[in-house]
């Protein structure tokens, strides 16, 4: 199963950080560029969802009616 999160990068003094929305716990990436920072945090979530398995996955709930 293939799953989307939004990822979000920032510009810091020392390069750039990146965190994925939607996945529990704490996964971060960084590097010296925007695409070495991406990569990073792709890799780290990856490797968080195969340690930790699906139960890491904030599932998108039905509004309460």
């Amino acid at each position: 199963m293939v799953h989307q999160f939004k990822i979000v990068v920032g510009k810091t003094q020392d390069g750039y950080v990146a965190y994925p929305l939607g996945l529990k716990g704490i996964v971060v990436g960084q590097g010296d560029t925007y695409e070495e920072a991406l990569s990073d945090v792709k890799s780290a979530i990856r490797f968080h969802i195969e340690t930790f398995g699906s139960e890491t996955l904030e599932l998108e709930r039905a509004p309460l009616r």
